[in-house]
């Protein structure tokens, strides 16, 4: 099954396919980044944090494709094993794998030009105070790019989850949301002004394609992705700029 797809996803069809699946850990993490990236503004010599980077994947992409400085951070994987990784890709000169906790992030106040998470920030970072923690680590201008997956209409409204959903990820779906609750949850603090908020398109198609390709298929996610065919789920794709004092 090709993963390749030039005409939507041009950078990442550059990358072998074996190699983005021997790193997996979710749905396809370049695919994510690179429609993400059409929202952000990066530029070659910034400070980025990857926030959530699981075996090195979307930080050997930043490095490769856009000539940023990259800080992998991950909780679940070492960071020898990432470092590995980043090695044998000819991008230790330009990512360095970090060991961290989301919410015990061993960095200096504005020490990054921008933080990007690709399908981690579910994980750590829906609750109230975490946003005003992790901006702390932004320099004023600074941009925050997400992708998670996301709702089409959030679970409080739905009254619970459905059942396709409950059966294989079981309360953490209350951590999926709508851009719409993103936009409103970042905007409130007034620490950062939302420059889009949007669910990834056709990115249930995306998630089921992927699914089907990795070396252990989950019969259980593509059920589900099948059942609700895009009228729930997807991916929601948020981006902001750190206000100045």
């Amino acid at each position: 099954m090709s993963l390749l797809r030039p005409d939507r996803y041009p950078r990442s069809s550059r990358y072998d396919q074996d190699w983005v699946l021997s790193l997996d850990m979710g749905p396809h993490p370049l695919w994510l980044l690179e429609d993400l990236m059409t929202d952000l503004d990066l530029r070659p010599g910034m400070r980025v944090l990857d926030l959530g980077s699981g075996r090195g994947a979307t930080s050997v992409f930043l490095a490769r494709e856009y000539g940023v400085q990259v800080v992998a951070a991950d909780l679940w994987i070492p960071a020898d094993e990432a470092t590995a990784v980043l090695t044998a890709a000819g991008v230790a000169d330009s990512v360095t794998a970090v060991h961290a906790e989301a919410h015990a992030l061993p960095f200096a106040e504005d020490e990054f030009d921008a933080i990007i998470s690709i399908d981690a920030f579910e994980y750590f970072g829906t609750a109230d105070s975490y946003l005003p923690y992790l901006v702390r680590f932004l320099r004023p201008g600074g941009q925050l790019g997400v992708a998670t997956p996301g709702m089409t209409r959030e679970i409080r409204d739905l009254g619970a989850i459905p059942a396709h959903i409950k059966d294989v990820v079981g309360w953490e779906a209350i951590a999926w949301h709508t851009p719409q609750w993103w936009r409103f949850q970042w905007e409130i603090t007034e620490l950062v002004t939302v420059t889009s908020a949007r669910l990834q398109k056709d990115g249930w198609r995306d998630w089921l394609l992927w699914t089907r390709a990795t070396s252990v298929p989950s019969q259980s996610v593509i059920d589900m992705l099948e059942k609700d065919a895009g009228e729930l789920l997807g991916f929601a794709m948020i981006t902001a700029r750190k206000n100045h004092p």
